[in-house]
């Protein structure tokens, strides 16, 4: 038995059992369960509860045994002394207040019927299962899922909202140098997000504004704090970005001993950091108020024409320098266009609307326009019978997996709490 569970019965199941008793027979009459806290203290506040005669206002502990009040040193903490009822699985010991009065007790084993225990040890069952719940699933009510996801979506963004808050706070609420950096991290994708991030952090946002009408100057700047031209290289546009670099480094004092290396290992061509970002320094010239002309922007097709970039002629017929390739134009396609609007632009948008009191309906409508991603985390919950319709669907998702799935707290998720609300 876990104290979760126990949360879960005093707040959705146990006020519909009638004839609830005191461990001292005292009959038990629930006006209000109260708030449940998930910080330290009781674990319900400000609850309101008839025991025999007398209506009570106050906290409520939960515990699976009695003498888990002194397992946990709740006598010694004043923050319990507002208890009114202890709530347990299983009764072992009676409790008392610092004026020597008992805190009366509700045991809840003899309270709930076989069939939820059966469903909820079946919940917690996981065995060579992906996820607790795979086999329910797909039986989950459409309106509670489609509504939960959403709700999960929300979540992710919050998470979201909490780095552009630090990265706002560090760059005194400059928000075209948050933009930057975040689109820098994930024009690096998974495998060169963390160096991309730290290039980005290397260089003071003012340096990028005052190189923005020259395209070649932002290559040589982000070419050269990546650490890619200090050799030497018999290669004509090579030394020329090396000359640049060496003026630009004078220039504006700069250094990249804190950037980490990008890496080529098992990237495909078009995924070459030298391409990604070429095409990061293109937008850049392209785009003089960036920030500005995406925070107006609302559907989707605006968005692609606004960061539809491709790389500077060299990078037509090179992925890396010195080695030609067959010529090809090398522009961001729709679906890495996408992964920067899930990853970057709808999280910046969120935490623009929320710093300045705006609705975010057209975030979340935005969200519901693009594609859903690829993975093999989606793949399974597919296999599973829930298939993402959109980008809001497939970031749910992700978040539902990691944040509650991984960690066990199926009684916090409404496809858990559904399950067991049917019995």
């Amino acid at each position: 038995m876990q104290e979760d569970f126990l949360h879960y019965l005093w707040k959705y199941k146990i006020h519909k059992t009638s004839n609830l008793k005191t461990t001292s027979g005292e009959t038990v009459t629930l006006a209000n369960v109260g708030q449940h806290n998930t910080d330290s203290g009781p674990d319900f506040f400000n609850a309101q509860i008839k025991i025999g005669n007398q209506l009570w206002a106050g906290n409520v502990e939960v515990h699976v045994k009695s003498s888990d009040w002194f397992v946990h040193g709740h006598e010694q903490d004043q923050a319990y002394d507002n208890v009114i009822l202890h709530v347990v699985w299983e009764h072992d010991t009676e409790i008392f207040r610092k004026d020597n009065s008992e805190i009366p007790t509700l045991q809840l084993k003899d309270k709930v019927d076989t069939q939820l225990l059966d469903t909820y040890s079946e919940l917690y069952s996981k065995g060579n299962k992906w996820i607790y719940c795979e086999d329910n699933l797909s039986k989950t009510d459409r309106f509670v899922l489609n509504n939960w996801l959403e709700r999960l979506y929300i979540e992710r963004l919050e998470q979201k909202y909490q780095t552009i808050e630090k990265l706002l706070s560090d760059s005194k609420n400059d928000w075209e140098a948050v933009l930057f950096k975040m689109l820098a991290k994930n024009f690096g994708l998974k495998v060169n997000g963390d160096a991309f991030f730290s290039l980005a952090q290397s260089v003071d946002f003012s340096v990028v504004r005052k190189l923005q009408s020259n395209q070649f100057g932002l290559e040589a700047l982000f070419f050269g704090q990546c650490g890619w031209l200090d050799s030497e290289l018999e290669d004509v546009y090579y030394l020329k970005l090396q000359k640049e670099y060496g003026f630009l480094k004078q220039k504006f004092q700069l250094s990249n001993v804190s950037v980490l290396a990008p890496q080529f290992f098992r990237l495909r061509p078009p995924n070459f950091p030298t391409i990604r970002l070429s095409q990061l320094a293109s937008l850049y010239a392209n785009e003089k108020q960036l920030f500005s002309k995406l925070m107006e922007l609302n559907s989707l097709e605006d968005y692609h024409k606004v960061l539809d970039c491709e790389t500077s002629l060299y990078w037509e017929t090179h992925y890396s320098f010195g080695k030609s390739s067959k010529p090809s134009k090398k522009r961001l396609t729709k679906t890495f266009v996408d992964l920067l609007l899930i990853n970057t632009i709808i999280p910046i948008k969120f935490a623009h609307c929320k710093a300045n009191g705006k609705e975010i309906d057209n975030v979340v409508q935005l969200a519901q326009q693009i594609h859903a991603e690829s993975n093999s985390l989606l793949s399974a919950f597919a296999n599973l019978g829930i298939k993402c319709q959109n980008a809001l669907q497939s970031q749910a998702l992700i978040q539902l997996k990691r944040n509650y799935c991984e960690r066990q707290k199926c009684l916090d998720c409404a496809i858990g709490a559904n399950i067991l609300q049917l019995v």
